[in-house]
């Protein structure tokens, strides 16, 4: 090799490892805060009872076997599953609807000013305040079952979240309610970015609403909806703060999901090396989701 060719790499070298100087304190607090964390979840799970051991011995996949044989687990994952699907589909309609309604031209511009601060409200909630709220409103004696006695819906006081057979459908209405508002304000952005053109070239083709809708804006839309769904995904599948807050989990492990049931491992039974294992179950679950999301944005790009 020249001496040019020696000093043209190592010139290029030099240019390629120059960003890395200023970025090395984020890289830290990066591996400091999730990648060390990660790796010490990921070697609990593979040691028998830690912490609570002073010696733990390796113990291989033994407690990821444990986990899949609990049927409280087969339970939450079922609820997770159910919880997320639906307020992922329920949070694209809703959001949809409210995106188009702010979006018309045919509502005044005062009354969609009001209804944005009005529809963008639940957004601006804790999941605390949420669940205090949704709490009182379904209570036996609440406002919610006041409302539905005097309408003939129900015959008498409902227990939204004490009963096994509803309370996993009121948790999930409830996040739903808790949820839109991302896709109202993301799909409303992309609304507002379609050109008219295509609209007005579609009414001269002789197009109607419906039609419009369905192969203008939709198609223009579905890079946003794939994008924030998949991340709706992710972050309803991990949720635990709303669940925690309203049922626990309960009632008889009806509206259990993989947040409560890791909690409750770790922190009820004090089995963290189960615990352990199913925060990794949980994360392969999560990652699995990333990954389609990442090549997603990169196809974008």
């Amino acid at each position: 090799m020249t001496a040019g060719a020696r000093v043209s790499i190592s010139h290029r070298a030099r240019r390629a490892l120059a960003p890395y100087p200023y970025q090395a304190a984020t890289i830290l607090l990066l591996v400091m805060l999730m990648l060390v964390p990660i790796i010490t979840v990921v070697r609990y799970s593979l040691q028998d009872n830690v912490i609570m051991n002073k010696h733990p011995a390796f113990v291989g996949l033994q407690n990821y076997i444990t986990v899949f044989a609990d049927p409280t687990f087969g339970i939450s994952v079922g609820n997770t599953l159910y919880f997320t699907v639906l307020s992922v589909v329920f949070h694209l309609l809703v959001g949809m609807c409210f995106a188009l309604l702010l979006n018309s031209r045919t509502v005044n511009p005062v009354v969609r000013s009001l209804l944005r601060v009005f529809y963008i409200m639940p957004w601006v909630f804790t999941a605390t305040i949420i669940a205090i709220i949704w709490r009182l409103l379904l209570d036996p004696v609440g406002i919610v079952n006041f409302v539905s006695r005097a309408l003939g819906v129900v015959g008498g006081n409902v227990e939204w979240f004490s009963s096994s057979r509803t309370a996993i459908h009121a948790l999930t209405f409830v996040n739903i309610w808790a949820g839109y508002p991302f896709y109202m304000v993301s799909l409303l952005a992309g609304l507002q970015g379609i050109p008219n053109d295509l609209y007005e070239a579609a009414t001269i083709d002789g197009a109607n609403e419906p039609q419009k809708f369905w192969h203008i804006t939709v198609p223009q839309l579905s890079p946003i909806i794939l994008s924030i769904a998949m991340l709706d995904f992710i972050w309803t599948m991990q949720v635990f703060p709303l669940v925690w807050m309203t049922t626990g989990g309960g009632p008889i492990h009806a509206t259990e999901v993989l947040g409560t049931y890791t909690y409750k491992l770790a922190f009820s039974t004090f089995k963290f090396s189960l615990a352990s294992a199913s925060a990794v179950i949980i994360l392969i679950l999560s990652m699995s989701v990333a990954f389609f999301y990442v090549r997603h944005q990169k196809a974008r790009g």
